[in-house]
C-alpha cells in the first residue's frame, strides 16, 4: 500500500537578506498519514522521496507515537520525580502525624481512663481522637490552599491533562489526604480506646 496523499517541503536556498532573514533549514520532516502497520510503507516513502530528490536522505523514519513519545520522556520523568517526592512527602506527614496523636494519647491517658470510668464508650473516645486527627488535616489543607493557588501558575505547564483547578483532582487530593490523616490516627485512637481505667488512675 502508498500512502494516499505526501507531500516534501523543501528549504529555501539561501535567505533574502543575508545577516537578517534565517538561513535554509538544517534539515527537514515528512510527515504520512496511513492506515495500517506504518512500516511497510517507509521504503515506498523512501522510493517516492528519492524519485523527487536523488541528494535527499530520508533518515529516522519512525511512527508518530513514538516521536510523541519520545518528546514526552523528560516531561515523564519530571512528573515521575515530582510523583516520588509527593509519595514521600505524604509518607513524613502520615508518621508526623501519627506521632503527634500518640502523643497527645500518651499525655491524656488519665483523662481518657477517667472518661471511661464514668461510663464513656471506648468507640466515643477513639472517635474523639480521630476527630482530633481530621481537625489538624483539615488546618493543614486551609493551609497548603493559597500555597497551591500561588503555584498554580507553574503547575499548569507541568500538568498534562488536568487543570490545576479542576475540582474533581482537587476534591480527590483532599479526600486522600484526609483518608491518610484518618489512617495515622487509627492505631492511637484504639490506644485510647483500650485504656484500662483502674490502671490509669493508679498510674502518676
Amino acid at each position: 500500500a502508498t500512502p494516499a496523499r505526501a507531500a516534501v517541503y523543501r528549504p529555501q536556498v539561501a535567505a533574502a537578506r543575508p545577516g537578517v532573514d534565517p538561513g535554509p533549514l538544517p534539515g527537514m520532516v515528512l510527515a504520512v498519514r496511513a492506515s495500517g502497520d506504518a512500516e511497510p510503507l517507509v521504503a515506498a516513502v523512501r522510493a517516492i522521496v528519492r524519485g523527487l530528490d536523488p541528494g535527499v536522505p530520508v533518515f529516522e523514519a519512525r511512527a508518530m507515537g513514538e516521536v510523541v513519545q519520545q518528546s514526552l520522556a523528560r516531561l515523564h520523568l519530571m512528573l515521575g520525580v515530582v510523583g516520588a517526592a509527593a509519595a514521600v512527602s505524604l509518607l513524613m506527614g502520615m508518621l508526623g502525624l501519627y506521632g503527634v496523636m500518640a502523643y497527645l494519647v500518651a499525655l491524656r491517658t488519665r483523662e481518657f481512663g477517667l472518661r471511661i470510668a464514668v461510663g464513656a464508650m471506648p468507640a466515643r473516645v477513639a472517635r474523639s481522637v480521630v476527630q482530633r486527627g481530621l481537625a489538624l488535616a483539615l488546618v493543614g489543607v486551609v493551609v497548603g490552599l493559597p500555597v497551591f493557588a500561588l503555584a498554580a501558575t507553574t503547575l499548569r505547564a507541568a500538568v498534562v491533562g488536568v487543570q490545576p483547578w479542576d475540582p474533581l483532582a482537587l476534591a480527590l487530593a483532599i479526600a486522600l489526604l484526609l483518608g491518610i490523616a484518618a489512617l495515622a490516627t487509627w492505631l492511637p485512637a484504639r490506644r485510647a480506646a483500650a485504656i484500662d481505667p483502674a490502671r490509669a488512675l493508679r498510674a502518676e
